[in-house]
């Protein structure tokens, strides 16, 4: 967190020239510790204002690609004989046709390449999402009527 502080102004308006700089620190310190944006302090005719703005993490370089968290942090679905059907859009995921009818598909059915999986609805548009391999399901990734990225996993398939 940055701390930026105004200057001390006294009653009059004049700034004081003798800034307690010990006094400064320790509101600085208050003000990290607390995690207010702005402490203000007034003794006498002297008026001390510090206020927090949050620190901007530098964006990426050129030569640094941009990663999706998950990609670091776990091991490929791929190399585990698993293969990840992700959505093709951005949108609403739902697990079934309509509210209170049956989903289209639970962990451990069997499904074949073509069979909708789910939907992604995206514009008041209903896009049925396919499995594009025959095989078992044995994740579902999304929850039903959540909102979706492009390229995010919704399910993992053990292929035939």
């Amino acid at each position: 967190m940055c701390v930026e502080s105004e200057p001390v102004k006294e009653s009059n308006g004049q700034e004081n020239p003798g800034l307690p700089l010990g006094e400064v620190e320790k509101l600085i310190e208050l003000l990290k510790e607390s995690g207010v944006g702005e402490i203000r302090v007034k003794k006498g005719d002297l008026e001390i204002s510090v206020k927090a703005t949050p620190e901007v993490p530098a964006p990426p370089t050129a030569s640094e690609p941009l990663r999706h968290p998950d990609a670091e942090s776990s091991p490929s679905a791929e190399s585990n004989g698993f293969h990840t059907i992700k959505s093709p859009l951005v949108g609403t995921f739902y697990r079934a046709p309509a509210p209170g009818e049956d989903t289209f598909v639970e962990v451990g059915d069997s499904v074949k390449a073509g069979q909708t999986l789910c939907i992604v609805e995206a514009m008041k548009l209903m896009n049925e999402i396919p499995a594009d391999v025959s095989g078992e399901i044995v994740e579902i990734l999304a929850e039903n009527s959540a909102g979706v990225e492009y390229d995010e996993p919704l399910f993992r398939i053990k292929p035939e």
